[in-house]
């Protein structure tokens, strides 16, 4: 039998400790996420940063034996930034999506997660709990939405009515038999501003997402971006909030009464250039609090020199010259030599990719020196030619 008044005691402790909703699922098996998580295996849509097997993904009781419940938790977090600087020329900046902005949520949810089980055993002392906060098996947007947090919206985001998708989840197995929340079903119904926004058709269809083309992922990527969706991340260091700020549901939506979840606008929307030269001591010291931070500097640099030729900063030339010749990683010599080309089509970057070229020994380093040089030669026949056509 279900414990109301234990579930009523865990709404009461949850709203002292910060948690914004709470909401309680059956730990029974998650029977049609695991046909669309087959799906998505056949189509290859999955990004690589899964953990565990489709059984541990949609079995609980695989998780903890003798599971009854399952806690959904969320936290929302801001969507706005007080005095965000801007990017100038000499001054251009990148940005870390909002879901990176203050604290690592993980380890918010985390400690909020801690006390609650902690408040569970007082309660019931021979209970047994698993916490989980997005690198667990379960699927938190699942979980969240069997618990009647939000329902699952056609941008892959859970979406609650009080702060739209600006939350953060996570969830507690138990197996204590607590009595069960509905279920919030889709309230998208034809809207479909999110699939048609997203800057690379990641979103497929309504709640149906190709990882590998989503910009959240490939900002997280440590290899050579391919070439089609390089332009497509503009300035994005980490993340993407495209499908989010379209979304009506979000409209109007800014949740600050957590302050550790506060932005600090120069660590979250960083000045470029300082990105290029940054020792790992330096990134780890400036950067290690916040989630974005959790795949290293290598693709936070990376994305920076792609945001560089986004904004075609000419202060950037010296930099990328160094990092074309000097740096020890192929793919940052590989992007500075693209980035150069995109930047500047003169005879001095080219002379520059040209010297790169005689000493580089990677392959697909290579490549791009000789895409970028190609780049410039057409650039310079193509003025060369409306030159004549004016005399």
């Amino acid at each position: 039998m279900a414990n109301t008044q234990l579930k009523e005691e865990l709404i009461a402790y949850s709203k002292r400790i910060g948690i914004d909703k709470i909401g309680f699922a059956s730990a029974d098996p998650f029977v049609t996420m695991k046909a669309r998580l087959k799906y998505q295996q056949e189509l290859s849509y999955q990004s690589g940063f899964e953990k565990g097997t489709i059984d541990e993904r949609t079995k609980p009781g695989l998780l903890l034996p003798e599971a009854k419940t399952i806690i959904s938790i969320a936290l929302a977090y801001p969507s706005k930034m007080k005095a965000a600087p801007q990017s100038k020329k000499g001054d251009r900046r990148g940005i870390f999506c909002r879901a990176s902005w203050g604290e690592d949520y993980h380890h918010i949810l985390r400690r909020k997660l801690k006390l609650l089980e902690e408040f569970l055993v007082e309660k019931v002392p021979d209970v047994i709990s698993k916490s989980m906060v997005d690198t667990g098996e379960l699927s938190d947007r699942a979980v969240a939405e069997r618990a009647g947090i939000g329902w699952s919206g056609k941008n892959c985001a859970i979406i609650t009515p009080e702060f739209g998708s600006y939350v953060y989840l996570g969830e507690m197995i138990t197996t204590v038999n607590l009595q069960e929340d509905t279920p919030m079903f889709d309230q998208c119904g034809s809207c479909n501003k999110c699939v048609d926004a997203c800057p690379t058709g990641a979103l497929i269809q309504g709640g149906q997402l190709d990882s590998n083309k989503c910009i959240a992922f490939l900002t997280q990527t440590k290899d050579m971006l391919p070439e089609r969706y390089r332009k497509k991340i503009g300035n994005r260091l980490y993340g993407c909030d495209t499908c989010q700020v379209v979304c009506p549901e979000n409209k109007g939506k800014n949740a600050n009464h957590h302050p550790e979840m506060e932005p600090d606008p120069e660590i979250v929307k960083p000045t470029l250039l300082p990105l290029l030269t940054i020792s790992n001591r330096q990134f780890k010291e400036r950067f290690g609090k916040i989630s974005g931070s959790w795949r290293g500097k290598k693709p936070i640099q990376r994305n920076a020199i792609i945001a560089l030729a986004h904004y075609k900063e000419k202060e950037a030339l010296p930099s990328l010259y160094e990092l074309l010749h000097k740096d020890p990683r192929p793919v940052i010599r590989g992007t500075s030599a693209w980035a150069l080309a995109e930047i500047s089509q003169n005879e001095e970057v080219k002379a520059e990719l040209l010297e790169a070229k005689n000493k580089e020994n990677v392959i697909e380093v290579m490549e791009e020196i000789k895409k970028a040089i190609e780049k410039i030669e057409i650039s310079v026949e193509m003025k060369m030619e409306t030159m004549k056509e004016v005399q």
